[in-house]
Parts: structure tokens; C-alpha cells; sequence
């Protein structure tokens, strides 16, 4: 071909046709370096049948491509998909092929590269920044600006530290080839009801068709063991497999399975693997050679070269929902990339979305069924503590009955875990003098006090400050007092009642990278902790025989804030957490700490009758046309001048047009009226599930102009209502 329509990464330009020179070989899917202005662009090459360009031009004005990168062109399936990422979910197309080309070093031919490590060694010169670099690298190793970054110091340093011996340089092939994983390994033995399970995932896998199924079990099921079969199906078919996660925290765990079972560990995915590891990675999973992967949700657009299976495990996580960028949800896109691979989808999850759930009923997804746990294990039983009658003692958090059930379960040499979805130490600090609050400067939030890092944080744009001794307003000294529990606290209340005990607060604040999970599960299997307090990063994926008792601090918190999921969500995590107790032979017993335990979620969650619940949720949302019955978009204006977003945020809302079964509600100041230094206006649009909302706010929008310094975003089937 001689002239190419490019896609370029540059989310304000449309594609763009040029010269492919005398001697290149491109055709749709190559990766190329195209030239715009001053500036070379990656790019890859599209069929202009389905990107019309703005700017066509005549064949003697345009200008050549530079160069092609030495990697596989981008398969069609892979094109098709971002076209409906982009189309769906009314994004630029470039933003979506961003996320397929998340390593620009992996388009350059192979090479080493030097990375540094510690060498135990202390220099003679020790600064305050030196020992600061040398104690948060620890074992890690990487270039020199990842460590930098690791480290929160300067490049200057980890040179002079590499300079003066303390940091030796280690040589690293980049493309080095990865294991290959066993499907004969150590094959498990499986239950009847896990037996035919498996069979029908691996019959899906052998047909190299697409076939959505859920695979619905209880927690403690086996479910993992069971896909695993169809990951060993997909190995001797020689194709690649991808196992989406969560949260970055499980996948060491999930290494660790999946090693017993295979032999070797997967390819991860994730954002806390460094540069060199990233290139590898994709280099790898463009030629097929990367057989197995794992990752977060951005393992989604990766180049597979020959994908046979998609896992979504914990199906229902709304962390899969994307709220930067493009704003897409995994689960969905997973199922949309099956389709056009042609490929099985398996969605496992113990608390299905409502979402899949009237998939299955449509008959649009297949289900397989896991009601019991796996082995001699049997499901935790769960009671309710009224707070209004069984009210924790004074300036307390935890009820007498759930104190008690834990002494009780220390002295039997087992393990606890608190479940409460806060972090830090207290969610609002205030001044008993004169009342002052401490909000965040850049966002409509209240600062979180964290005691083990003594910082007020804000968990929205990230600022911190020192906790103050004096109160800003009055100038009162030790005059502030926190409100409210987070996890922190608990763990100083769990330390003053249970004072032999071990405890460990389990959040982001503290698990931020899979070999912190690691060291965590390592410490929970030798029995070195006694009791967990930990946020919904430890309602999902853990096992843990020794852990009999979970209690839920506050098992309402969830419920607040109007948010159409949160009776669901509510559900889902509670459920979750509970699912941690009496895994092994053990029994378990769970507490619910609720105000109100006659609430119907409550009662679902004791009596264990998720289906009566889940119908009545369904059919209040039937009756509400809510998703999945309707859809919502969400459209939000924000700027940092408050009087031009708001005037934009008007403008959108007169302009809204008139569309049988659509309604637009707003403008208004959303919950967070300014998140990171911008105001923002919400506009909310309710449609029909049969309307195409995209076609209406794409023609909405675009008849619309607003100046550089607005932002106007749309959030498709939105999961964040603040």
C-alpha cells in the first residue's frame, strides 16, 4: 500500500492519511512513527472504511511515515474492540489505543539495560535522603528514575548512592523468555459438582467459540480450581489465556495458586511492574509466548496473539469500573473482547451483579452453579448485633458480644478480622473549642487523620499535611478530637482489649504492591497475626483455615450516600468478608454490627437467602427503570474558574434535547462540587433501555462549543455518583 490512514496517539486529532515510502511494509494494525508538525507520533494504521479522516488530502501532499516498529501489527479483533470502546463508552479512540500501547519501550528491538539494586552496603556519607532511599528500595531493583520514584528522592541521589557502592548495577535481558506453564502439573481433585463444572468450561474452550458463562459459587467453592481447568484446556490448545483481577493486592496470591497447579507463575500485568518488566511483558503476549496472563483491568487491550479464554474473577468488583480516562468497565468489555475473538468468558464471582444476573435470565449467558463449599469446610454462621440495644461501651466501637466471641477465639489459638470500609484513624478531625473542620484545599471533602504516618489525608486528590497541634481558627492547643472510627482506631481499641495479641491493619494505605500481600499471607499462615482490621481489600481472595471469626463494625456504612448500588454493594462486600471465616475444618462465625438489623439486606445476609434479596432488588429497580432495566450517562462539567463551568454546565443543560424516553436531571453541583482544584456541575440522563444514548449525547455534545479551560466529561453506565 502506498498510502496509509494512521490513527495517532493524540486524542485531539482524527485519523490522518500518509506516504508509506518505497521499501516499508505496513498494512492495518502496524505500529508506525508518523511525523505532525515537528514532532513523530506513534500511530497504527486503520482501514479508512471504518475511520474516515477530517483531512483527506490529495496523494502529492502527503507526508511520509518515518518508521515502522519491529512488533506484530495489531490483530483485527483487537481494532474492532477499541472502535467499541471508543464508540460505547464516548471516548477518543486514540485514548483507548493508549492503553494498547502502555509500553512505547516495547516497540524497539531487543537490548539490555542496566537496572541497580542494593548492595547491603552503608556509605561512609549518610544523609537523611540516603538513608530515606536506601530503607524504601529495600529489596527492589529498577532504572535509576524508577528508584528514584520508588524512593520519593531525586535522581541525584540514587546516582551518588550507585556512585559510592551502595547500589550495584545489574545487567538485565529484557527479553528473556518466560516459563511455560504445565496443564499436566498437579491436576486437583475436584468434588462432583466441581467435576462438572470444569467439563462444560472445557468443552466451552475446545470449541473456540464465544460463550459467556457465570460461574456462580459460594465462597470456599473452589471456583479458582475450577476455571483452572479450562486455563489447562486453553494451554493444550496452545492459546493464550488472560485472568483478570481486582486489585493489584490478590494478584500474589493468585501467583502462588496458580504456581502449585502449573509449575511456574503466569505473565502480571499490573501497574506496579517497572519499565523493563512492561516491555517483556507485552513483547511476550504480542508473539503468544506469554501463555498465561494476569493482570488489572488495563490487561484487557494488551495484543494477545491468539487468545482462547478471558476470566473475570470476582465479576462483581465495582473497582473494575475505570473513573479516569476512559471510563470503561472491564466486565464488559471483557465479555465484548470475547465476542470478537471468539472466544469463552468466564465471569466467577460468589455475589453476582444484578447486571449478569439478567444476562443469565435473558439466556445470553450460561450459568454454572457452586452452592457448597468445597470439602469438610461448611458456611460461617452469621448473627446480627443490634447497636441501639447492644451498644459498645462508652467511646468504644466494638459491641460486648462481639469482644467476647473474640476473646474466645484468641484463647483457642485462631484468628480474627475486623471489617470496616475506612481508612485511617478517623474520618473528620474537629476542634472542640471553637468547632473548625479540616477540609481538603482542593477537594469538597474532610481531611482523614492517619495516627501511623501522623498526616491529615484527603483520599480523593491525595494532599496531606502534619496533624496539628494548634487549631488553625482559635489557635487552641490539644483541642483537636477525632470523629469517628477508621480502621486504625479499631486497631488501638482491639490493642487496649486484647493487649497479647498481634494485629495488623490491612488497607491500600498498607498493601500498596503484590509483594506486601505476599508478606501478608506469609505472616497470616504462620499464625504471626492474631487479628486482621482491614478494609474491602480483604473481603476477596484470601484463605485462611486458621481465621474463624469476622466481625463487621459497621455493617450500615455502606447504605449511605443515595447510590442506586448501595443495598447490592452493601450485600456483596458483607458477604465477601464473611466468606473469610471457617474456610478450613474449623467452623466460622460472622457478627454484623448494624443499627439496623431488620433492614432487608440485613436479614438477607443473616438468614442467608440472597435470592429473595437479590429478586427484590431486581424489581425495585425494574420498577425504577435503573440499569439494568434503563441506562444512565453521567455528564460532568468542571474548571477551575467555578463561574465558567457553571455556565457551560447551563448551556449543556438548555441545549438538552427533547428524545422520547429520555430525560436529563440537572444541572447541579455534584456531591463533590470540586475534586483536585475544579468545580464541578453534574447533569444526569435517564434513558429507555432500548434508546441508543450514545447517538443522542454524541449529537448533543458536539453541536456544542465551550473554551479550553472547561472540561466536559461522559461517564456511560456510571458506578460513582459523587
Amino acid at each position: 500500500m502506498s498510502r496509509a490512514r494512521v490513527l495517532l496517539l493524540n486524542a485531539a486529532l482524527g485519523p490522518l492519511d500518509y506516504r508509506v515510502p518505497h521499501g516499508m511494509h505496513v498494512e492495518p494494525g502496524s505500529i508506525v512513527v508518523a511525523p505532525l508538525g515537528p514532532r513523530q507520533l506513534l500511530g497504527c494504521v486503520w482501514e479508512p472504511e471504518r475511520l474516515p479522516s477530517d483531512a483527506e488530502v490529495g496523494d502529492n501532499r502527503l507526508r511520509p511515515l518515518l518508521a515502522a516498529a519491529d512488533v506484530p501489527p495489531l490483530r483485527a479483533p483487537l481494532r474492532r474492540l477499541i472502535e467499541w470502546t471508543a464508540d460505547y463508552y464516548l471516548a477518543p479512540p486514540a485514548s483507548v489505543l493508549r492503553m494498547t500501547l502502555a509500553s512505547t519501550s516495547a516497540l524497539e528491538g531487543a537490548k539490555l539495560v542496566i537496572e541497580y539494586r542494593a548492595t547491603g552496603d552503608t556509605p561512609d556519607r549518610i544523609t537523611l535522603q540516603r538513608e530515606q532511599a536506601l530503607d524504601r528500595i529495600g529489596e527492589r531493583q529498577g532504572l535509576i528514575r524508577e528508584l528514584a520514584t520508588i524512593a520519593g528522592v531525586s535522581d541525584a541521589v540514587i546516582r551518588g548512592l550507585v556512585k559510592c557502592g551502595a547500589l550495584r548495577p545489574v545487567e538485565v535481558d529484557i527479553d528473556s523468555p518466560y516459563p511455560v506453564p504445565d496443564p499436566a502439573h498437579a491436576p486437583p481433585e475436584l468434588s462432583q459438582a466441581q467435576a462438572g463444572a470444569a467439563a462444560t468450561l472445557v468443552a466451552d474452550v475446545q470449541a473456540r467459540a464465544f460463550a459467556p458463562t457465570l460461574l456462580d459459587g459460594v465462597t470456599g467453592s473452589g471456583k479458582t480450581e475450577v476455571y483452572f481447568e479450562a486455563v489447562a484446556a486453553a494451554l493444550r490448545e496452545g492459546r493464550q489465556t488472560l485472568v483478570l483481577l481486582p486489585e493489584i493486592a490478590l494478584t500474589e496470591p493468585f501467583l502462588q495458586r496458580f504456581h502449585a497447579r502449573f509449575g511456574c507463575e503466569p505473565v502480571a500485568w499490573h501497574s506496579g511492574l517497572r519499565s523493563t518488566q512492561r516491555r517483556r511483558a507485552w513483547r511476550a503476549i504480542s508473539t503468544g509466548e506469554a501463555r498465561v496472563v494476569v493482570g488489572a483491568r488495563s490487561a484487557l487491550f494488551l495484543p494477545y496473539a491468539q487468545l482462547g479464554l478471558i476470566v473475570v474473577d470476582e465479576a462483581h468488583e465495582t473497582s473494575f469500573k475505570q473513573e479516569e480516562g476512559v471510563h470503561y468497565h472491564a466486565r464488559d468489555v471483557a465479555v465484548m473482547r470475547g465476542r470478537f475473538e471468539g472466544c469463552p468468558v468466564i465471569l466467577a464471582s460468589a455475589t453476582p451483579a444484578i447486571e449478569t444476573r439478567q444476562q443469565v435470565t435473558l439466556g445470553r449467558y450460561a450459568e454454572l452453579q457452586l452452592p457448597e463449599r468445597h470439602g469438610a469446610a461448611e458456611m460461617p454462621h452469621i448473627e446480627a448485633i443490634d447497636l441501639i440495644t447492644e451498644p459498645p461501651e462508652r467511646g468504644r466501637w466494638l459491641a460486648p458480644r462481639l469482644v467476647k466471641a473474640m476473646h474466645e477465639t484468641l484463647e483457642r489459638g485462631e484468628q480474627c478480622l475486623l471489617f470496616l470500609n475506612r481508612r485511617g484513624y478517623a474520618p473528620l478531625t474537629l476542634c472542640r473549642t471553637c468547632g473548625h473542620r479540616f477540609q481538603c484545599p482542593n477537594c469538597t471533602a474532610w481531611m482523614v487523620e492517619h495516627r501511623l504516618i501522623r498526616r491529615l489525608a484527603c483520599h480523593h486528590c491525595g494532599h496531606a499535611e502534619p496533624t496539628p497541634r494548634v487549631c488553625p481558627e482559635c489557635k487552641e492547643e490539644d483541642s483537636l478530637v477525632a470523629c469517628g472510627p477508621g480502621v486504625e482506631r479499631i486497631a488501638d481499641e482491639v490493642a487496649a482489649l486484647m493487649p497479647q495479641a498481634k494485629v495488623a491493619v490491612v488497607t491500600s494505605d498498607t498493601i500498596w504492591s503484590p509483594a506486601k500481600a505476599a508478606e501478608f499471607v506469609a505472616r497470616m499462615e504462620a499464625r504471626d497475626i492474631d487479628v486482621v482490621v482491614g478494609t474491602q481489600l480483604v473481603t476477596k481472595g484470601y484463605h485462611f483455615p486458621n481465621l474463624t471469626l469476622v466481625g463487621c463494625v459497621d455493617a450500615d456504612l455502606g447504605l449511605e450516600g443515595g447510590d442506586l448500588r448501595a443495598a447490592e454493594r452493601t450485600f456483596q462486600q458483607i458477604r465477601q468478608v464473611s466468606g473469610r471465616a471457617g474456610r478450613g475444618e474449623k467452623p466460622g462465625r460472622v457478627f454484623i454490627q448494624t443499627h439496623s438489623p431488620k433492614a432487608q439486606v440485613m436479614q438477607a445476609l443473616i438468614t442467608g437467602d440472597a435470592q429473595a434479596f437479590y429478586d427484590a432488588e431486581t424489581d425495585a429497580r425494574r420498577e425504577a427503570g435503573a440499569p439494568p432495566f434503563g441506562r444512565y450517562a453521567a455528564i460532568i462539567v468542571s474548571s477551575e474558574d467555578q463561574a465558567a463551568a457553571l455556565e457551560i454546565a447551563r448551556l449543556v443543560g438548555r441545549s438538552a434535547p427533547e428524545v422520547e424516553g429520555c430525560h436529563v436531571y440537572g444541572p447541579a453541583p455534584a456531591p463533590l462540587a470540586m475534586l483536585r482544584g475544579r468545580h464541578r456541575y453534574r447533569l444526569l440522563v435517564h434513558a429507555r433501555r432500548a434508546l441508543d444514548v450514545q447517538d443522542v449525547i454524541r449529537d448533543w455534545l458536539g453541536a456544542l462549543d465551550w473554551p479550553a479551560k472547561v472540561r466536559v466529561t461522559v461517564d456511560v453506565d456510571p458506578y460513582n455518583f459523587l
